[in-house]
């Protein structure tokens, strides 16, 4: 697992160059994750990491590692991300001037393609994560026509790295015929434990929302942006009420569509952003995580509320597959289908005894996603991509305890797993 050295050839640890296009400004899964894994390889192999990303005035959360601006717009339609503008002189300088031993990609932007370039230019070997599916965000945003474009874009750009890293296994299998030569590697998501669990539910604090204890609350938890399946969740919330009368609604987290939203479900209770131990009891109090979102890659939400204890109803899409399993930890419905959503809803609440039976089923399930464990799927990928008269340089690290017992990520970087993508 860990990085071979040679003491007499000028030994050093491990510098990774990691390219992003959100490191901290705005909060989402994707950089929650590489976050996690920057405090992996610093903490338990002793690795430099130097992170290039667009910036912000003020920042979601303090970046893990050492971060570079580097030159950015904001993106139309979505002002709270922004797009990188390449590579200027300066920051490949300074690269050079860091000497990397590998390059590490995580969005195929502008950014990404220049340092995919720059890569190939010092002869590095060059990993790509795949954390979003970007061809499947132009539905929401009236540019569908333009989907077969991006997919050869983003097949091409994957192609030409050496290692994909693939946040599930269903997703690498679909990934490896369209990015060959690259080699395909699963790199999953994990779930902090100690944070979500069941026994964080408190009645008092679901009474203090007005809940009912006797009837279901039905969770939506993260980013409020449309690509979550926005009009599709409401528009099962409406169908379920036509059958059955006023529901619990519980929405965690914010975003620019939260207008469009709060309209729609005049009823819901709204927490707005919420972290570490307000976060966990917020989604433990739930009953049912209602996720019609598709676009989400790994689905970090669905593991949140899964290790909490919440029986789930999803959409039908290669993330949610490789999570749950349909009759024993969830139900499972068309992306598009809010009449689905809303009867597998009635079955719930029709059936308590099935409720309580898939929420044992998710929690025991959530059991296999542990972090440490996760992360160092990323540093087997690494070794393997470093050939062995480069790994001969790297210091071999001394193994330290676990990321959680030395590294407290969620007072240092304070990310709110409320927002995950």
């Amino acid at each position: 697992m860990y990085l071979p050295a040679n003491p007499t050839r000028n030994a050093r640890p491990l510098r990774v160059a990691l390219f992003s296009g959100n490191y901290n400004y705005t909060l989402d899964g994707a950089n929650k994750s590489l976050n996690r894994l920057v405090g992996h390889l610093q903490t338990k192999l002793g690795a430099e990491v130097r992170v290039y990303s667009p910036t912000t005035a003020h920042p979601a959360f303090p970046p893990v590692g050492k971060l570079v601006s580097v030159p950015s717009v904001a993106i139309p339609l979505r002002p709270d991300y922004r797009f990188a503008l390449g590579l200027p002189a300066r920051i490949r300088r300074d690269i050079e001037a860091f000497e990397p031993d590998l390059i590490h990609l995580s969005a195929p932007d502008l950014l990404g393609a220049a340092a995919l370039k720059l890569g190939r230019s010092l002869n590095l070997p060059v990993v790509a994560s795949v954390h979003t599916l970007f061809d499947a965000y132009l539905e929401y945003y009236a540019l569908g026509r333009l989907k077969p474009f991006f997919q050869r874009r983003l097949q091409a750009f994957y192609r030409a790295c050496d290692y994909v890293l693939a946040p599930t296994q269903v997703m690498a299998d679909e990934l490896r015929p369209q990015v060959v030569p690259a080699r395909v590697r699963v790199w999953g998501r994990g779930v902090d434990e100690a944070l979500f669990k069941p026994d964080r539910r408190n009645l008092e604090w679901r009474r203090s929302q007005g809940f009912d204890d006797a009837r279901p609350v039905i969770v939506f938890l993260g980013r409020i942006v449309m690509e979550k399946g926005l009009a599709v969740f409401a528009e099962a919330i409406a169908r379920l009420e036509a059958a059955t009368g006023p529901a619990q609604v519980l929405v965690i987290g914010e975003g620019p569509a939260g207008a469009w939203l709060r309209e729609r479900l005049p009823r819901a209770v709204f927490t707005g952003h919420l972290s570490a131990e307000a976060l966990a009891t917020a989604v433990a109090s739930g009953d049912i995580l209602l996720n019609p979102s598709c676009t989400e890659t790994f689905g970090n939400v669905n593991l949140e509320a899964m290790a909490s204890g919440l029986a789930m109803v999803c959409a039908d899409a290669p993330n949610t597959r490789s999570l749950i399993t349909p009759g024993h930890s969830g139900i499972l419905c068309a992306a598009a289908d809010p009449a689905a959503f809303a009867q597998a809803l009635q079955t719930l609440f029709a059936e308590p005894g099935l409720c309580g039976r898939l929420a044992s089923g998710a929690l025991a399930q959530s059991a296999a996603y542990r972090w440490p464990e996760i992360l160092d799927q990323v540093v087997a990928v690494y070794a393997e991509a470093l050939n062995p008269k480069r790994a001969s340089q790297i210091v071999t690290p001394v193994v330290g305890p676990r990321l959680a017992d030395d590294v407290d990520f969620a007072a240092r970087a304070r990310i709110s797993d409320a927002e995950a993508a």
